[in-house]
C-alpha cells in the first residue's frame, strides 16, 4: 500500500516535499535528485537549492499541530512539560553545510492536517538514519523515498527502541 505522506513529508505532483505549498505565506522544501529546494510564497523558482553533497547532516523538526509552530505556541510550549518544541522554528530543517562551512536553517509551513506523533518520530528517525549513513541523496529519489514511506507510514510507535529498529531495517532493506 502506497502512502503519500509521513508527517510533514508529502508526495506532491510526483515529487516529495516537506511542508505545505498551498497555505498562505507558505514555505516548503522539495527533495530533488540534485538536492533540497527551498520554495517560498508560491514563486515558481526556488529561493535556494542546496546540493546533497553540501550536507554534513540534516535534521527536521515538526510539531503535531499547526498552532504549535506559532509564536504563541512557542510560549505555551515553554510553560509546559512537553518534550515537543514549539514556536516559529518548530517546523524547520537545519544542517551544517560544507564548502564553505556554515549553519543552515529554514522554516516550512505546517499542513492544515495534524501530524501523528508516530509520523513525526518516524520521519525524524528516517532522516537521521540516511544522514548517519551519508546517503541523504536517497531523499531525492522519489521511488526510494516512496518505498520507505510506504513501509513506515502504517507503523505505530509504541516503544522508541522498536521504532528506531524498524526504521533502520527499512533503510537497510532498501539499500543506501
Amino acid at each position: 500500500m502506497m502512502s503519500d505522506f509521513l508527517g510533514p513529508l508529502e508526495l506532491i505532483g510526483g515529487r516529495w516535499a516537506i511542508g505545505d505549498p498551498k497555505r498562505k505565506r507558505r514555505s516548503h522544501l522539495v527533495l530533488t535528485a540534485e538536492g533540497m529546494e527551498h520554495h517560498k510564497d508560491g514563486a515558481a523558482e526556488p529561493r535556494a537549492v542546496i546540493p546533497w553533497g553540501r550536507f554534513m547532516g540534516l535534521g527536521v523538526n515538526a510539531t503535531t499541530r499547526a498552532w504549535m509552530a506559532t509564536r504563541a505556541g512557542g510560549v505555551l510550549e515553554l510553560a509546559s512539560t512537553s518534550a515537543q518544541i514549539g514556536g516559529r522554528s518548530a517546523c524547520s530543517a537545519s544542517a551544517t553545510l560544507r564548502h564553505p562551512y556554515e549553519n543552515w536553517s529554514v522554516n516550512y509551513t505546517h499542513h492544515e492536517r495534524a501530524y501523528t506523533g508516530s509520523h513525526v518520530f518516524l520521519l525524524d528517525r528516517l532522516i537521521g538514519q540516511v544522514s548517519d549513513a551519508k546517503a541523504l541523496h536517497r531523499l531525492g529519489d522519489p521511488d526510494w523515498l516512496g518505498a520507505a514511506v510506504a513501509e513506515l507510514a502504517p507503523f505505530r510507535v509504541r516503544w522508541a527502541a522498536t521504532a528506531v529498529r524498524r526504521v533502520r531495517e527499512v533503510v537497510e532493506d532498501l539499500g543506501t
